[in-house]
């Protein structure tokens, strides 16, 4: 039954059900249920179609949300599906760990107005799982096929996007991966609780199927060298992300127990993906057991207090140098971490790690006062005198953030041009690099940033790269009293 709009009068903003915490520590699955129509109809119907949608303009994607909205609201999910799909290549992701709170819902006109936001990420899920049972998603067909071919180099979300985008153009796309699975972060970064892996493999397999050559345990500079790949494609997209961890820089941050955010992730991810894991098995990044300290409050640190608690830690504390309110990760995370039992301490950092016997033992801490703002508005944290205190802690886990790898070294090639921060300069609009044909999308070119940011930039790589492939066709194809008067 079709919905009238504004609703949200008489309707209350919710959430789909979440699964008691007690059941949701014992496992990996994730912990919202999906919308029954009726309920995302409802949800839907609440929005108040705004003629300047603040939600879409605070969305990376800029997605047509009041759109598909009123859509779900009068039933008509096959054509919410379509025009959520139009600007997004993976919807049913975005809405399951996009951070809403602080981007579309934070933004939403009801929100602000204290009625409570529209539940945009929920009623996003719940267009594209539909689309997927009903048998929507289709593999791409391109109108036309082209003969030119480009080399993408990184398959987490901002090289799907670009793969995806490129093949709807009818380009021949290979897609290299130095992992065993496609996919990035999205698989070996992101828990299960957030995103089962399932979601993701059914569309690498749709890319597959798209006619996306698909080339894993593949390494540039190793397998072959950047100008190995310039000579074999038209052009080349660099979309490798961020992955090297910053570190603790404090006394004992080398001891065996401290460890670094990514590689406890992953190693969880693959165990629950069904691989060996013998660093798991060993006892080195198993938090079971074990008084857990992570140090950082972004949605990594998020992931990894909620990890340890389902690898049954006998305690997990997430230290902060900043209070609840200036932290960067998701607010709806902290809270969903606060039901599962991890313990937060807000305001405080760690002066040293203390070892016994060889090995991690405790964390000294310190006390923190926020002073006055710095450049970027934030006030910065200060230690108070003559507050250290000592918290147990046999695995500490640094979730500090990510920076580039060496590129240049590492894809020998030093010629690739790189900021002072060690990301990809580009164009800012082409998003090329200074070298003819290679371009370079996502975190390797904005630092560690969303998932959605990802995918915007990926899909804007893909038009950059297409631009550029068209007009050296039509170059190649000019009389050559055209080129020199072009010229």
């Amino acid at each position: 039954m079709a919905r009238k709009m504004m609703q949200f009068t008489r309707l209350r903003g919710d959430m789909p059900d979440k699964r008691a915490a007690d059941e949701r520590r014992d496992d990996f699955d994730e912990i919202y249920t999906g919308f029954a129509d009726d309920r995302a109809a409802d949800q839907a119907s609440r929005c108040e179609q705004c003629g300047i949608p603040f939600c879409q303009v605070h969305c990376p994607l800029h997605n047509n949300i009041p759109d598909w909205l009123l859509l779900t609201a009068q039933g008509r999910l096959r054509e919410a599906y379509a025009v959520s799909s139009s600007t997004n290549n993976m919807p049913e992701i975005c809405g399951r760990i996009c951070p809403q709170d602080r981007l579309c819902e934070g933004s939403c006109v009801l929100e602000q107005s204290r009625h409570g936001t529209v539940t945009i990420g929920a009623v996003e899920k719940f267009i594209t799982d539909t689309a997927w049972e009903q048998g929507w998603v289709q593999a791409i067909t391109p109108i036309e096929e082209r003969d030119q071919s480009v080399g993408i180099i990184g398959a987490g979300p901002g090289g799907m996007a670009a793969a995806e985008q490129l093949r709807r153009h009818g380009y021949k796309v290979t897609l290299y991966d130095r992992y065993d699975r496609i996919g990035g972060l999205l698989i070996y970064g992101i828990p299960g609780f957030k995103l089962e892996k399932t979601v993701v493999e059914r569309r690498a397999a749709l890319l597959a199927e798209s006619g996306v050559d698909i080339r894993l345990n593949f390494e540039v500079g190793r397998d072959a060298t950047l100008a190995d790949l310039r000579q074999t494609h038209d052009a080349l997209l660099i979309a490798t992300g961020v992955y090297k961890a910053r570190g603790l820089s404090v006394p004992g941050a080398g001891l065996p127990g401290v460890l670094p955010a990514l590689e406890y992730l992953t190693a969880s991810n693959r165990l629950n993906l069904g691989d060996s894991v013998p660093a798991f098995d060993s006892g080195d990044l198993d938090a079971a057991g074990k008084d857990v300290v992570v140090i950082g409050g972004g949605d990594t640190a998020m992931d990894c207090v909620r990890t340890a608690i389902r690898q049954g830690a006998t305690s997990v504390k997430c230290l902060y140098r900043r209070d609840q309110a200036n932290m960067p990760g998701s607010q709806r995370e902290v809270t969903n971490a606060i039901e599962e039992g991890v313990d937060f301490v807000w305001l405080a950092a760690p002066e040293a790690v203390v070892d016994k016997d060889g090995r991690a033992a405790e964390v000294r801490a310190v006390r923190m006062r926020l002073g006055i703002a710095d450049a970027t508005g934030r006030q910065a944290p200060t230690p108070i005198d003559g507050s250290q205190f000592r918290l147990p802690a046999q695995m500490v886990i640094a979730a500090l953030g990510f920076e580039p790898e060496d590129l240049p070294t590492l894809f020998g090639e030093p010629d690739l041009p790189v900021t002072r921060w060690g990301t990809l300069k580009v164009d800012s609009h082409s998003l090329m690099t200074d070298m003819d044909g290679v371009f370079a999308a996502g975190d390797i070119v904005r630092g560690a940033s969303l998932v959605v940011w990802a995918v915007r930039d990926g899909r804007d790589a893909a038009e950059g790269i297409h631009d550029y492939l068209q007009a050296r066709a039509a170059a190649a194809t000019a009389p050559t009293g055209d080129m020199a008067l072009a010229s």
